[in-house]
């Protein structure tokens, strides 16, 4: 089972100095339809004025990914990171039993984003950072590992674009598509993924997408991406 998530669909707010859409539900937007999909909580596509950002404030038990896609963002937490997270780069925060940190757009031009939320498979753990660049070369006609398990990280320690580490039954792949290229995850018994277009267009098991719009995958043996144009592709590896 495919259902596609629409991107003309997803929640919409604009507050002026911040333009967000929202993939479930969140903050102003509520549908009960989109609560999330297995332990993915928060998909949020942010565009950040310059000189604006979100103050301080705070989390609790929860796997935040943010992923930016063009500009700078400015970040600032409790645990004493000062940062600054550039367009290619991931930045991960455990949670774990609070932290508080501001996110701001110090730069001319906009910055442009996703932020990402996972339920943690622990709780209460200490909070946590990390933040890294990835290479297009890693992601181009394939799909990239950027976010794993603690579990499995050690054995992606040594790859030249080792992933962050995520408290978390969830795998998080990048990938680059363009014209023959494509690539096919194989999802174990009972697992789910979801499938965030970036930018341009792609075929999801045959299906076509376009940027913005996502794929919500249940008891598939797999996910094919193919027939990409300038496609720029975000897959998550789920537990129910």
């Amino acid at each position: 089972m495919i259902a596609k998530r629409a991107s003309q669909e997803r929640g919409y707010a604009d507050h002026g100095w911040l333009q967000t859409h929202h993939s479930f539900s969140f903050a102003g937007y509520f549908d009960p339809r989109y609560m999330g999909w297995g332990n993915l909580r928060v998909i949020n596509e942010d565009v950040i004025a310059p000189g604006a950002g979100f103050g301080m404030h705070g989390h609790r038990d929860m796997e935040i990914v943010t992923y930016v896609l063009g500009g700078e963002l400015a970040h600032r937490d409790s645990m004493g990171h000062v940062e600054t997270i550039r367009a290619g780069e991931v930045q991960r925060m455990s949670a774990g039993r609070g932290v508080m940190h501001s996110e701001f757009n110090h730069a001319q031009g906009p910055t442009h984003l996703l932020q990402i939320w996972i339920e943690p498979h622990v709780r209460g753990i200490e909070p946590g950072y990390e933040q890294k660049a990835f290479s297009a070369a890693s992601k181009r006609g394939r799909l990239w590992p950027i976010a794993v398990p603690v579990q499995r990280a050690e054995a992606l320690a040594s790859a030249d674009d080792p992933p962050v580490r995520i408290h978390a039954d969830a795998a998080l792949y990048a990938g680059l598509f363009d014209g023959a290229e494509s690539a096919t995850h194989a999802l174990a018994p009972g697992r789910l993924a979801y499938v965030h277009v970036v930018r341009g267009r792609i075929a999801i098991n045959g299906q076509p997408f376009g940027r913005g719009d996502a794929a919500m995958v249940a008891d598939e043996a797999a996910v094919t991406l193919a027939d990409g144009e300038d496609a720029e592709v975000l897959l998550f590896d789920l537990a129910r």
